[in-house]
């Protein structure tokens, strides 16, 4: 009886509902304790990933952690990872309003840009730094730049929108800037990512001609085609609190569509998620209502997944020498030269006030999960080695979890702040 049982557990599907049960409990657990301090929950369920990786779990309990997280029975959680991360993405370009780059006044115009620029520049030099050292035998220094340059660059537009929520500035100016400024970077920084991609992938010029010419063919596609026809059908189908079952079924098939033709093309599939977020039905009531569906399974279930998947790859055992710790200080504070740096500069130089520049370039520091989504596309193409991910996913932890205290410090400073006037307005 005891060895049906031992065998009955180690089946792999036995086996894959264990582990997604208890990824999901740590991710909640270390979100709720994240968020009682003041930070927001993704951090709490990025170190949960962490945790449960070789970084903690494998080095303290290796026989439990060989047994919940052996290599050969990871290929479902990846899948399942893959999967809420391109419903995460289709989420974020859904929660994105094109009203706000649209109407996209000066500053937030010149901010948008310098706080891609900067970053973008210092980390191709960083780049030069590090390439003999740490990047994989094989890749090109153009590919390794490149990505490099976007890791720097990108803000992570939900946990911004969630923490602009939370400390109610969504009215203030303030707030209205920086959420124009994230909306602009994360379609920027997806379309640089699309070209760096396409880049890497390309074995020819001509592959990486094609791919360009098939990747423009495809947006416009998507833009004056899709995007009306589903319009109509939106005008036409999208009651308030009554959306059909047929209707939603159409959009889900619109939205693996759109992540297959770009995987196909050789962009990524999670461009094609983000671009088909953007092309949905503008109704605000319907973006919200299918917004809130589909988090209960991507946000709650799935996403945990990639948090574990990325944490089973960080070992912070790499990083066993003075000099690895000098450098990934290093990554971190060009990372916060760069962005909160570029953002603050770019903002005072509009015209800003100090404190609100400040304010800014801390809000467009915070990476969070999109950090981990581009950083886990660069380790899968191979184009970061395991000492390098680790060192840009503590980055990533680092900048997010700065955010709140910069803020703080800011406040204190400067109480007549935008940040200090939207609370007590609210």
């Amino acid at each position: 009886m005891a060895k049906n049982l031992a065998n009955n557990l180690a089946h792999p599907l036995s086996l894959m509902f264990l582990q997604i049960a208890i990824i999901v409990l740590m991710a909640r657990l270390f979100g709720f304790l994240f968020h009682k301090i003041g930070q927001p929950s993704v951090i709490g369920e990025m170190t949960a990933g962490i945790i449960l990786g070789p970084s903690v779990l494998g080095m303290f309990w290796p026989q439990l952690s060989n047994f919940l997280f052996s290599p050969a029975s990871l290929g479902w959680l990846e899948t399942l990872s893959n999967l809420g991360l391109v419903l995460f993405v289709f989420i974020i370009g859904l929660e994105l309003d094109s009203n706000l780059l649209k109407n996209k006044a000066q500053t937030a115009l010149v901010v948008s840009h310098a706080s891609i620029v900067a970053p973008f520049f210092l980390g191709v030099c960083l780049a030069y730094f590090l390439y003999n050292g740490f990047a994989p035998e094989g890749v090109s220094f153009l590919s390794f730049s490149l990505f490099m340059g976007i890791a720097m660059s990108l803000t992570a537009f939900p946990v911004l929108a969630r923490i602009i929520q939370e400390r109610k500035l969504t009215q203030s100016s303030l707030g209205t800037l920086a959420l124009t400024c994230a909306a602009a970077d994360d379609v920027t920084a997806w379309c640089l990512l699309a070209a760096v991609v396409s880049i890497i992938r390309a074995e020819t010029i001509m592959t990486f001609i094609a791919t360009v010419v098939l990747s423009i063919l495809y947006i416009l596609f998507m833009l004056y085609f899709v995007r009306p026809l589903l319009q109509r059908l939106g005008d036409k189908y999208v009651i308030k609190g009554n959306v059909s079952k047929g209707f939603i079924t159409m959009l889900f098939v619109v939205l693996f569509l759109s992540a297959f033709a770009t995987e196909t093309i050789g962009i990524h599939a999670l461009f094609g998620a983000f671009l088909a977020g953007i092309i949905m039905p503008v109704q605000t009531d319907f973006r919200l209502a299918f917004i809130s569906r589909i988090e209960d399974v991507s946000l709650v279930i799935l996403l945990p997944l990639f948090f574990a998947i990325n944490g089973l790859k960080t070992q912070l055992g790499l990083l066993n020498a003075g000099h690895l710790w000098v450098i990934c200080g290093l990554i971190i504070l060009v990372a916060v030269m760069g962005k909160f740096g570029g953002s603050a500069a770019a903002a005072r130089f509009t015209g800003q006030s100090w404190a609100n520049s400040l304010a800014l370039g801390a809000l467009m520091n915070t990476r969070g999960l999109i950090e981990l989504v581009i950083l886990s596309i660069g380790y899968d193409l191979g184009i970061l080695t395991p000492t390098i991910f680790t060192m840009m996913v503590l980055m990533a932890l680092v900048t997010t979890f700065m955010t709140r205290p910069m803020l703080w410090v800011i406040e204190h400073f400067f109480p007549n702040a935008d940040l200090n006037v939207a609370e007590n307005e609210v």
